[in-house]
Protein backbone atom coordinates (compact mmCIF):
# COMPACT_ATOMS: atom_id res chain seq x y z
CA UNK A 1 0.00 0.00 0.00
CA UNK A 2 0.61 3.65 -0.58
CA UNK A 3 2.16 4.99 2.43
CA UNK A 4 0.75 8.41 3.21
CA UNK A 5 -0.88 9.47 6.71
CA UNK A 6 -1.82 13.36 8.04
CA UNK A 7 -0.73 13.96 11.23
CA UNK A 8 -3.13 16.68 12.87
CA UNK A 9 -1.73 19.12 15.50
CA UNK A 10 -2.85 21.36 17.82
CA UNK A 11 -0.49 24.30 19.24
CA UNK A 12 3.20 24.74 17.86
CA UNK A 13 5.05 21.35 16.79
CA UNK A 14 8.09 22.61 18.19
CA UNK A 15 7.28 23.87 21.88
CA UNK A 16 9.66 22.20 24.54
CA UNK A 17 6.83 19.65 25.65
CA UNK A 18 7.04 16.23 26.06
CA UNK A 19 3.93 15.18 23.74
CA UNK A 20 5.28 17.47 20.87
CA UNK A 21 8.97 16.17 21.14
CA UNK A 22 7.20 12.86 20.70
CA UNK A 23 5.18 13.68 17.61
CA UNK A 24 7.96 15.28 16.37
CA UNK A 25 10.46 12.13 16.45
CA UNK A 26 7.71 9.64 15.57
CA UNK A 27 7.02 11.78 12.42
CA UNK A 28 10.69 12.04 11.59
CA UNK A 29 11.00 8.43 11.93
CA UNK A 30 8.15 7.17 9.94
CA UNK A 31 9.80 9.45 7.07
CA UNK A 32 12.55 7.57 7.67
CA UNK A 33 10.66 4.32 7.01
CA UNK A 34 9.34 5.55 3.67
CA UNK A 35 5.93 7.60 4.98
CA UNK A 36 4.47 10.22 3.56
CA UNK A 37 3.60 12.91 6.21
CA UNK A 38 1.80 15.71 6.06
CA UNK A 39 1.84 18.24 9.00
CA UNK A 40 -2.16 19.66 9.71
CA UNK A 41 -2.03 23.08 12.04
CA UNK A 42 -5.54 22.83 13.76
CA UNK A 43 -4.74 26.17 15.52
CA UNK A 44 -4.03 27.51 19.00
CA UNK A 45 -5.71 27.38 22.23
CA UNK A 46 -6.58 23.51 22.95
CA UNK A 47 -7.78 22.06 24.68
CA UNK A 48 -9.96 25.19 25.08
CA UNK A 49 -10.52 26.60 21.83
CA UNK A 50 -12.61 28.87 20.57
CA UNK A 51 -15.98 28.01 17.99
CA UNK A 52 -13.57 29.89 15.22
CA UNK A 53 -10.38 28.03 15.68
CA UNK A 54 -12.94 24.75 15.49
CA UNK A 55 -14.85 25.88 12.03
CA UNK A 56 -11.07 26.41 10.79
CA UNK A 57 -10.25 22.78 11.93
CA UNK A 58 -13.37 21.33 10.27
CA UNK A 59 -12.39 23.27 7.52
CA UNK A 60 -9.17 22.19 7.00
CA UNK A 61 -9.90 18.04 8.11
CA UNK A 62 -12.39 18.51 5.44
CA UNK A 63 -10.36 19.46 2.70
CA UNK A 64 -8.09 16.97 3.11
CA UNK A 65 -8.29 14.08 -0.03
CA UNK A 66 -10.57 11.50 0.05
CA UNK A 67 -9.96 8.38 1.95
CA UNK A 68 -6.71 9.92 3.72
CA UNK A 69 -6.10 8.21 7.20
CA UNK A 70 -5.44 11.22 9.56
CA UNK A 71 -3.48 10.86 12.98
CA UNK A 72 -5.06 13.29 15.39
CA UNK A 73 -3.06 14.46 18.31
CA UNK A 74 -5.22 13.62 21.50
CA UNK A 75 -5.33 17.37 22.64
CA UNK A 76 -7.28 18.52 19.62
CA UNK A 77 -9.06 14.94 19.39
CA UNK A 78 -10.65 15.19 22.85
CA UNK A 79 -12.68 18.13 22.45
CA UNK A 80 -14.24 17.56 18.52
CA UNK A 81 -15.91 14.36 18.89
CA UNK A 82 -18.47 16.30 16.94
CA UNK A 83 -15.70 16.95 13.99
CA UNK A 84 -14.30 13.13 14.52
CA UNK A 85 -18.23 12.14 13.77
CA UNK A 86 -17.98 14.20 10.64
CA UNK A 87 -15.47 13.66 9.21
CA UNK A 88 -14.50 9.87 9.45
CA UNK A 89 -16.57 8.43 6.58
CA UNK A 90 -14.19 10.35 4.27
CA UNK A 91 -10.83 10.12 6.65
CA UNK A 92 -9.72 7.18 8.89
CA UNK A 93 -9.01 8.81 12.32
CA UNK A 94 -6.34 7.37 14.45
CA UNK A 95 -6.30 8.67 17.96
CA UNK A 96 -2.62 9.62 19.60
CA UNK A 97 -3.01 9.95 23.42
CA UNK A 98 -0.69 10.76 25.46
CA UNK A 99 -2.55 11.31 28.48
CA UNK A 100 -6.02 11.49 28.97
CA UNK A 101 -7.41 15.24 28.88
CA UNK A 102 -9.13 15.14 31.85
CA UNK A 103 -6.65 13.66 33.75
CA UNK A 104 -5.07 17.24 33.77
CA UNK A 105 -3.93 18.82 37.30
CA UNK A 106 -5.62 22.23 38.09
CA UNK A 107 -9.09 21.70 36.20
CA UNK A 108 -12.24 22.84 37.92
CA UNK A 109 -14.86 19.93 38.25
CA UNK A 110 -16.77 21.10 35.58
CA UNK A 111 -13.69 21.15 33.17
CA UNK A 112 -12.72 17.70 34.06
CA UNK A 113 -16.33 16.23 33.64
CA UNK A 114 -16.58 18.26 30.61
CA UNK A 115 -13.20 16.70 28.48
CA UNK A 116 -14.26 12.93 30.10
CA UNK A 117 -16.79 12.95 28.06
CA UNK A 118 -16.23 14.62 24.81
CA UNK A 119 -13.05 12.89 25.15
CA UNK A 120 -14.70 9.26 25.16
CA UNK A 121 -17.26 10.34 22.31
CA UNK A 122 -14.59 11.61 20.58
CA UNK A 123 -12.70 7.85 20.96
CA UNK A 124 -15.83 6.18 19.41
CA UNK A 125 -15.21 7.92 16.41
CA UNK A 126 -11.38 6.66 15.71
CA UNK A 127 -10.79 3.06 13.78
CA UNK A 128 -7.61 2.73 16.36
CA UNK A 129 -6.13 4.78 19.66
CA UNK A 130 -2.17 4.89 19.77
CA UNK A 131 -0.94 5.56 23.73
CA UNK A 132 2.38 6.53 24.99
CA UNK A 133 2.13 3.92 27.81
CA UNK A 134 0.69 0.50 28.94
CA UNK A 135 -1.20 2.60 32.09
CA UNK A 136 -2.80 4.97 29.25
CA UNK A 137 -3.71 2.23 27.47
CA UNK A 138 -5.33 0.69 30.85
CA UNK A 139 -6.97 4.12 31.46
CA UNK A 140 -8.68 4.70 28.32
CA UNK A 141 -10.50 1.08 28.75
CA UNK A 142 -11.17 1.48 32.03
CA UNK A 143 -12.27 4.99 32.17
CA UNK A 144 -13.16 5.77 28.62
CA UNK A 145 -14.91 2.42 27.66
CA UNK A 146 -12.08 1.87 24.42
CA UNK A 147 -12.41 -1.60 23.34
CA UNK A 148 -8.80 -3.22 24.27
CA UNK A 149 -8.35 -4.01 20.92
CA UNK A 150 -8.81 -0.90 19.46
CA UNK A 151 -5.74 0.18 21.67
CA UNK A 152 -1.76 -0.03 21.10
CA UNK A 153 0.86 1.28 23.31
CA UNK A 154 4.10 2.83 21.56
CA UNK A 155 5.95 4.23 24.24
CA UNK A 156 8.67 6.76 23.55
CA UNK A 157 12.11 6.01 22.89
CA UNK A 158 15.49 7.70 23.90
CA UNK A 159 18.68 8.20 22.46
CA UNK A 160 21.63 6.90 23.72
CA UNK A 161 23.16 9.28 25.93
CA UNK A 162 26.29 9.48 27.69
CA UNK A 163 25.88 8.84 31.70
CA UNK A 164 26.19 11.38 33.88
CA UNK A 165 29.28 12.38 35.79
CA UNK A 166 27.85 14.22 38.42
CA UNK A 167 28.73 17.39 40.32
CA UNK A 168 31.49 15.96 41.98
CA UNK A 169 30.77 18.54 44.76
CA UNK A 170 29.85 17.52 48.34
CA UNK A 171 26.54 19.79 47.53
CA UNK A 172 23.91 16.96 46.08
CA UNK A 173 22.82 18.65 42.48
CA UNK A 174 19.14 17.97 41.63
CA UNK A 175 17.82 18.50 38.39
CA UNK A 176 14.41 18.88 37.45
CA UNK A 177 13.11 19.04 34.26
CA UNK A 178 9.72 19.92 33.27
CA UNK A 179 7.24 22.19 32.09
CA UNK A 180 5.56 24.80 35.11
CA UNK A 181 2.53 23.98 34.86
CA UNK A 182 0.34 22.17 38.07
CA UNK A 183 0.63 18.91 36.97
CA UNK A 184 4.72 18.91 37.77
CA UNK A 185 3.96 19.69 41.45
CA UNK A 186 6.61 22.05 41.67
CA UNK A 187 4.53 23.07 44.87
CA UNK A 188 5.13 19.92 46.08
CA UNK A 189 8.33 20.07 45.80
CA UNK A 190 9.82 23.03 47.06
CA UNK A 191 8.03 22.45 50.30
CA UNK A 192 9.77 19.23 50.69
CA UNK A 193 12.77 20.66 50.05
CA UNK A 194 12.35 23.01 52.88
CA UNK A 195 12.44 20.32 55.34
CA UNK A 196 15.92 19.82 54.15
CA UNK A 197 16.91 23.02 54.23
CA UNK A 198 19.69 21.89 56.52
CA UNK A 199 20.89 19.54 53.92
CA UNK A 200 23.79 19.93 51.03
CA UNK A 201 21.75 20.53 48.22
CA UNK A 202 21.18 22.51 45.10
CA UNK A 203 18.38 22.49 42.32
CA UNK A 204 18.11 23.66 38.54
CA UNK A 205 14.60 23.69 37.42
CA UNK A 206 14.89 23.88 33.50
CA UNK A 207 11.13 23.62 31.78
CA UNK A 208 8.87 26.12 29.90
CA UNK A 209 7.06 28.73 31.95
CA UNK A 210 4.52 29.71 29.30
CA UNK A 211 2.32 27.17 29.52
CA UNK A 212 0.27 28.19 32.72
CA UNK A 213 0.12 31.75 34.31
CA UNK A 214 -0.62 30.67 37.84
CA UNK A 215 1.95 27.77 38.52
CA UNK A 216 5.46 30.00 37.22
CA UNK A 217 3.93 32.39 40.22
CA UNK A 218 3.64 30.12 42.63
CA UNK A 219 7.08 28.80 41.76
CA UNK A 220 8.92 32.51 41.55
CA UNK A 221 6.70 33.22 45.26
CA UNK A 222 7.96 29.69 46.95
CA UNK A 223 11.48 30.51 45.84
CA UNK A 224 11.03 33.95 47.79
CA UNK A 225 9.34 31.96 50.44
CA UNK A 226 11.62 29.95 50.86
CA UNK A 227 14.85 32.01 51.04
CA UNK A 228 16.22 29.35 48.01
CA UNK A 229 17.50 32.26 45.78
CA UNK A 230 21.00 31.08 45.98
CA UNK A 231 19.98 27.21 46.07
CA UNK A 232 17.60 27.29 43.21
CA UNK A 233 18.13 28.10 39.59
CA UNK A 234 15.26 28.55 37.46
CA UNK A 235 16.16 28.46 33.58
CA UNK A 236 12.80 27.86 31.39
CA UNK A 237 13.10 25.81 28.43
CA UNK A 238 16.64 25.63 27.45
CA UNK A 239 18.53 23.89 23.87
CA UNK A 240 19.02 20.71 23.70
CA UNK A 241 22.78 20.98 24.20
CA UNK A 242 22.24 22.83 27.30
CA UNK A 243 19.91 20.03 28.70
CA UNK A 244 22.56 17.24 27.92
CA UNK A 245 24.96 19.10 29.90
CA UNK A 246 22.44 20.26 33.40
CA UNK A 247 21.93 15.94 32.80
CA UNK A 248 26.10 15.30 33.03
CA UNK A 249 26.67 17.42 35.52
CA UNK A 250 23.53 16.36 37.96
CA UNK A 251 23.72 13.53 40.80
CA UNK A 252 19.63 13.13 40.70
CA UNK A 253 16.57 13.33 39.04
CA UNK A 254 13.78 15.14 40.90
CA UNK A 255 9.93 15.18 39.51
CA UNK A 256 7.24 15.43 41.62
CA UNK A 257 4.35 15.03 38.77
CA UNK A 258 0.74 14.21 40.13
CA UNK A 259 0.04 12.39 36.78
CA UNK A 260 2.38 11.42 33.58
CA UNK A 261 0.88 9.76 30.72
CA UNK A 262 4.40 8.63 30.38
CA UNK A 263 6.77 10.54 32.19
CA UNK A 264 9.17 11.14 28.92
CA UNK A 265 11.62 13.49 31.58
CA UNK A 266 12.13 10.53 33.68
CA UNK A 267 13.12 8.04 31.04
CA UNK A 268 15.56 10.35 29.66
CA UNK A 269 17.00 10.94 33.42
CA UNK A 270 17.69 7.07 33.38
CA UNK A 271 19.26 7.18 29.67
CA UNK A 272 21.80 9.35 30.93
CA UNK A 273 22.79 6.74 34.09
CA UNK A 274 20.24 9.41 36.90
CA UNK A 275 18.88 7.85 39.95
CA UNK A 276 15.60 9.24 40.08
CA UNK A 277 13.12 10.52 42.91
CA UNK A 278 9.64 10.99 41.50
CA UNK A 279 6.20 9.81 42.13
CA UNK A 280 3.71 6.82 41.35
CA UNK A 281 1.44 9.16 39.50
CA UNK A 282 0.20 7.44 36.44
CA UNK A 283 2.74 5.69 33.99
CA UNK A 284 5.84 6.77 36.26
CA UNK A 285 6.16 3.46 38.21
CA UNK A 286 6.69 1.63 34.33
CA UNK A 287 8.92 3.94 33.63
CA UNK A 288 11.17 4.05 36.55
CA UNK A 289 11.53 0.38 38.16
CA UNK A 290 12.27 0.38 41.74
CA UNK A 291 16.17 -0.35 41.40
CA UNK A 292 16.49 3.19 39.78
CA UNK A 293 14.23 5.60 41.79
CA UNK A 294 12.47 6.35 44.98
CA UNK A 295 8.89 7.12 44.01
CA UNK A 296 6.34 8.23 46.32
CA UNK A 297 3.03 9.08 46.45
CA UNK A 298 1.91 12.19 44.55
CA UNK A 299 0.56 15.44 46.61
CA UNK A 300 2.66 13.92 49.53
CA UNK A 301 5.02 16.77 50.60
CA UNK A 302 6.50 14.58 53.63
CA UNK A 303 7.21 11.23 51.72
CA UNK A 304 8.47 13.75 48.90
CA UNK A 305 11.30 15.04 51.35
CA UNK A 306 11.71 11.77 53.19
CA UNK A 307 12.87 10.47 49.36
CA UNK A 308 14.98 13.21 48.90
CA UNK A 309 16.49 13.34 52.71
CA UNK A 310 17.41 9.57 52.16
CA UNK A 311 18.85 10.07 48.46
CA UNK A 312 21.21 13.36 49.58
CA UNK A 313 22.90 11.69 53.00
CA UNK A 314 23.31 8.34 51.25
CA UNK A 315 25.89 8.29 48.52
CA UNK A 316 26.20 4.51 48.14
CA UNK A 317 22.39 4.74 47.58
CA UNK A 318 22.70 7.20 44.73
CA UNK A 319 25.68 4.70 43.25
CA UNK A 320 23.53 1.86 43.61
CA UNK A 321 20.09 3.68 42.07
CA UNK A 322 22.65 5.34 39.43
CA UNK A 323 23.95 1.56 38.46
CA UNK A 324 20.18 0.34 38.07
CA UNK A 325 19.57 3.36 36.00
CA UNK A 326 21.95 2.74 33.96
CA UNK A 327 21.07 -0.97 33.36
CA UNK A 328 17.36 0.10 32.95
CA UNK A 329 19.04 2.66 29.97
CA UNK A 330 20.11 -0.41 27.77
CA UNK A 331 16.67 -1.94 27.82
CA UNK A 332 14.96 1.71 26.57
CA UNK A 333 13.95 1.19 23.08
CA UNK A 334 15.50 4.16 20.94
CA UNK A 335 13.26 6.45 18.49
CA UNK A 336 13.87 4.52 15.65
CA UNK A 337 12.45 1.21 17.15
CA UNK A 338 9.13 3.62 18.27
CA UNK A 339 8.78 4.78 14.56
CA UNK A 340 9.06 1.03 13.76
CA UNK A 341 6.51 0.07 15.94
CA UNK A 342 4.42 3.25 15.75
CA UNK A 343 4.37 2.19 11.78
CA UNK A 344 3.27 -1.37 12.58
CA UNK A 345 0.59 -0.06 14.53
CA UNK A 346 -0.50 1.98 11.87
CA UNK A 347 -0.32 -0.47 8.72
CA UNK A 348 -2.42 -3.08 10.96
CA UNK A 349 -5.23 -0.42 11.81
CA UNK A 350 -5.28 1.76 8.72
CA UNK A 351 -3.60 -1.27 5.96
CA UNK A 352 -6.92 -2.83 5.18
CA UNK A 353 -8.37 0.22 3.81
Amino acid sequence: MFKRIVFAIPGDIAAPTGGYIYDRHIIEGLRALGWQVELLGLGEGFPFPTSETLRDAQAKLSALPSGIPVVMDGLALGVMPDIVAAIKAEHPAIALVHHPLAFESGLTAEQAASLQQTEQQALKHVVHVIVTSPATARDLIQHFSVPPARVDAVVPGTDRATFATGSQSEIVSLLCVGSVIPRKGFDVLLPALHQLSDLPWRLTIAGDRSRNAQAPRQLDDDINRFGFHDRIAVLGAVTAEALAELYACADVFVLASRFEGFGMAYAEALAHGLPVVGTTGGAIPDTVPSDAGLLVAPDSVDALAAALKMIIERKDLRAQLADGARRVAQLQPTWADSSQRFSEVLLKSIGSR
